[in-house]
């Protein structure tokens, strides 16, 4: 049996058929998909053992470790979703609730710079949010339950 982009044996295809993408909007997709799991899946590696500048991000939100590791593991599974077509959609999500959070902390809190970064780590925060909204955007039909609400005609 073959199946469409976003679509697996679990996630049959919307009976309208509206969420199928161009091949352009998969591609783009995709990227965004990559893309956002990569930076999410590269930051756990200083979550999990518990580097200097993660324990000082965490501590100064006084959510030292159980935020750190908390956020991990739903970074973690958002970036597992975003690899799985049909439940990219909840993957990015996922990842931008994370990274709303993670935005507001810098604005509030933390400050743009984080212990002489330059940025980075809010930039990132940035491109990963703006990427899973790209993703949303483009799979907004494919989002279990309401997508069919979300389809264009």
């Amino acid at each position: 049996m073959r199946f469409d982009a976003g679509e697996t044996a679990r996630f049959p295809r919307h009976p309208s058929g509206m969420h199928n993408l161009t091949r352009f909007q998969t591609a783009v997709a995709w990227i965004a998909q990559i893309a956002v799991a990569v930076i999410l899946l590269q930051t756990l590696f200083f979550k999990f053992t518990a580097a200097e500048e993660s324990v000082y991000i965490f501590s100064t939100i006084h959510a030292e470790p159980w935020g750190r590791i908390g956020s991990g593991v739903i970074e973690l599974i958002a970036s597992l979703l975003l690899f799985i077509p049909a439940l990219a959609p909840v993957g990015a999500g996922l990842a931008m609730a994370s990274m709303a959070g993670a935005i507001l902390t810098h604005l509030t809190v933390l400050g743009i710079e984080v212990k002489g970064d330059g940025g980075l780590l809010f930039g990132l925060a940035l491109t990963a949010f703006i990427g899973s909204a790209i993703v949303l955007l483009l799979r907004r039909g494919q989002i279990p339950v309401i997508g069919r609400y979300f389809e264009l005609a």
